[in-house]
């Protein structure tokens, strides 16, 4: 039995130690926001949080989180306000979607970490994220206005 905490709530899955947790938020804990995609934490689709660290979930061992905190696209914001979803909104930067969760979380890991990122800062830390559609250019002006958000500009 692995025990750690899924969006706030206090979790126990009875999994293979090394499954990795991508498969456990999704299948064990019906959490189907993060998405597969490579595999082999290349593309970010799997992005989570763990203690607010960003983590690619497909590479990352059940036994890992053990004790921790993890955070998926569904516990990021209750209500889908937060600064970044709101921004991802506002700028209209899906196309097909399917990476949006990790990009989502990926951006708010970094603005947790840099509250008021360089377009440098941006592209360098949202460069482990593939985007097949190429909304690059949105993603950065998002996550610019992101920072906005959560500085009080509405």
């Amino acid at each position: 039995m692995i025990s750690f905490t899924v969006n706030g709530k206090q979790r126990q899955v009875d999994v293979p130690p090394e499954m990795p947790l991508l498969w456990v938020i999704r299948e064990s804990l019906n959490l189907t926001g993060t998405k597969y995609g490579c595999g082999i934490a290349v593309c970010g689709a799997c992005t989570v949080h763990v203690d607010g660290a960003a983590v690619r979930s497909c590479v990352t061992p059940a036994s890992a989180v053990a004790g921790r905190k993890v955070t998926t696209i569904e516990g990021l914001s209750e209500r889908g306000d937060h600064p970044v979803q709101r921004a991802w909104t506002e700028v209209d930067v899906p196309q097909c979607g399917y990476c949006q969760s990790g990009q989502i979380m990926s951006a708010a890991a970094l603005l947790a970490r840099k509250p008021a990122p360089t377009d440098a800062d941006i592209d360098d830390g949202m460069s482990g994220n593939i985007c097949r559609c190429g909304t690059y250019q949105r993603i950065r002006a998002a996550v610019n206005r992101a920072a906005a958000i959560k500085k009080g500009g509405a």
